[in-house]
């Protein structure tokens, strides 16, 4: 068995166990939180960990599935998953619209543009209050599969985990496919990619509306399992919590995405004891991760123990 598949059943194993040994709903909601934040690190970590394409916008796509979600299912009475399907492509139309323009950038001015992006979607959502709410946002129906409705963060876990794995597992054969093998060239060099035959528009703008799908996918979920969406689910700081995840992780790491995924999500939870400081805290593990662990928390675990992740 590879260590890909290993990580993959053992985490399997952590999802099936924990539903017996967690205690309550509270200790359930942050899990879920954390497969939240889990499937939008994966997919940003293909965009920049694996790619090497910069984004600080990113919360913009997951905006868009979560309002997409609430405005089709409120205001048309559209079924469920038809908006969250909805909600998907626009984030996918609207990634492959922007990318080539955006992608011809590099650097800082790639980190500027999406951070760009971010700032007008944001904006829109709190500007439009007769479609959006406004600063106040708005209401989100229960999520109904297939004629049941889904209530209770027991129930969500399931599918959060179900989701989560497939997430990784997709993530997985990705990156040891050709098209990973791809977007693995043009993250070391542009120019000898291209030499290569690796068309280096068409994969990062392929990647760009694949990780636009997974936040837009996740932000319609959110929607429904937190039962509100407000602006705030697209502003900048979301973003630079998502790319955090990803930096204490690990960059190109798919059970880095994981890790820091789960570790930013509970941290804050457990920095409640000090209370008025935590924010300080918070910001001197950070800073201490970087320090010492630059590489993000698996790939330097895994190189300590001569392993590649």
């Amino acid at each position: 068995m590879t260590r890909a598949n290993l990580g993959l059943v053992s985490l399997a194993a952590i999802m099936a166990i924990l539903p017996f040994i967690l205690p309550n709903s509270y200790y359930f909601d942050v899990v879920n939180r954390m497969a939240i934040n889990a499937v939008l690190a994966l997919g940003l970590n293909l965009l920049i960990g694996f790619a090497g394409q910069i984004s600080l916008g990113h919360a913009a796509f997951f905006g868009i599935g979560a309002y997409a979600t609430a405005i089709l299912t409120a205001r048309f009475d559209w079924p469920p998953l038809a908006a969250m399907a909805a909600g998907a492509a626009a984030a996918s139309l609207l990634a492959a619209a922007i990318a080539p323009p955006i992608f011809r950038l590099r650097g800082h001015y790639l980190a500027m543009a999406t951070l760009g992006l971010g700032i007008i979607v944001a904006i829109a959502f709190r500007n439009e209050v007769e479609w959006t709410g406004g600063p106040d946002g708005m209401s989100v129906a229960p999520l109904k599969l297939f004629g049941r409705q889904i209530y209770g963060e027991r129930q969500w876990y399931w599918l959060f985990a179900a989701l989560l794995l497939f997430s990784v597992w997709s993530c997985l054969n990705l990156i040891d496919s050709p098209f990973g093998r791809a977007l693995r060239a043009l993250h070391g060099s542009e120019v000898a990619a291209e030499v290569a035959g690796v068309h280096v528009a068409r994969y990062k703008g392929a990647i760009f509306v694949l990780s636009a799908f997974f936040a837009a996918v996740m932000g319609s979920l959110t929607a429904h399992y937190i039962g509100f969406v407000s602006p705030s689910v697209a502003d900048f700081f979301h973003s630079i919590e998502l790319v955090t995840m990803v930096v204490v992780g690990g960059v190109a790491s798919v059970f880095g995405s994981v890790v820091g995924a789960a570790l930013l999500t509970a941290l804050p939870q457990a920095l409640a004891a000090f209370e008025g400081w935590e924010t300080v805290v918070f910001g001197a593990i950070l800073m201490a991760f970087m320090i010492f662990l630059p590489k993000g928390l698996v790939p330097t675990i895994a190189a300590k123990f001569g392993k590649s992740q």
